[in-house]
């Protein structure tokens, strides 16, 4: 069950001045916001648990400390991990800056500074164009935002049903061991076509795919409190140790690292 609050009742007036709208909700685990579109760019924040949100063709695991960049009418939903506190800021498409010129949603770190910034603006409800100071707020936020380092959590999903049949498996199924042979008899394909389809679909081969899906399955389970050895079992590595290497190799930091210090260094 979710709970929203907002500073304030906005007025019409206000509406065609707004360059900054927000939304403050808390989600319980497991909730789900389905498939919709927003007409709006959104900045998507949680101070605590985990979030993956999932588009057409990608998904990305939010976990603390990070946000998402989701430009205006890019259909997307959200799966909840650990009590999520949501703190949203919506800008207009019409406001024209660097930091919100994307095509595609992509994760960012967010600083002490730049969490500070949102959760201004959560407590103002909304920024105004016609008053200095929340032009000057928009202006540093804006720049924050434009310099946030990106973070490798997106997993890019193939196009081919057969493909999307397979990954989709391994997604319900992260521990599954199955292998690529097995995976492509079972969804009717054969096992180098499927390795040639993730390659050109997802920019990745089936075998390092696979891992970074089970490795991304791992945070929402350390999210919902699972030690690291359940966490590693139930993403599908066998070995405690050969999990934390694989992580570190991909994040750059252990999994506990990434949960108990949200600024951990994530390459890019």
């Amino acid at each position: 069950m979710s709970k929203s609050r907002q500073a304030r009742v906005l007025t019409e007036e206000q509406e065609p001045f707004l360059i900054a709208r927000s939304l403050a909700t808390t989600y319980s685990s497991r909730d789900e916001i389905h498939a919709h579109v927003h007409g709006w760019h959104q900045l998507l924040y949680a101070s605590t648990g985990a979030m993956t949100v999932v588009s057409e063709r990608t998904s990305w695991m939010i976990p603390p400390g990070r946000a998402v960049l989701i430009p205006a009418q890019t259909q997307h939903s959200i799966q909840m991990w650990g009590e999520v506190a949501m703190r949203s800021l919506y800008f207009p498409p019409s406001f024209a800056t660097p930091a919100l010129d994307v095509a595609e949603c992509r994760v960012i770190s967010v600083t002490p500074l730049l969490r500070e910034l949102i959760l201004r603006v959560v407590e103002l409800s909304a920024l105004d164009s016609r008053a200095a100071q929340d032009a000057r707020l928009m202006a540093v936020l804006m720049d924050e935002l434009h310099v946030a380092p990106l973070r490798p959590l997106a997993l890019p999903l193939p196009l081919d049903h057969r493909a999307v049949a397979v990954a989709t498996h391994v997604l319900k199924n992260p521990a599954d061991g199955l292998t690529l042979g097995r995976l492509a008899r079972l969804h009717g394909v054969g096992a180098r076509t499927l390795e040639r389809l993730f390659d050109s679909e997802t920019g990745m081969g089936f075998g390092l795919w696979r891992q970074k899906a089970r490795l991304l399955e791992s945070i929402h389970l350390l999210v919902e409190h699972e030690s690291v050895t359940q966490a590693a079992l139930e993403s599908g590595y066998s070995s405690v140790s050969a999990y934390i290497a694989a992580f570190k190799q991909t994040f750059g930091c252990t999994p506990g690292t990434l949960l108990s210090d949200p600024t951990a260094n994530l390459p890019s």
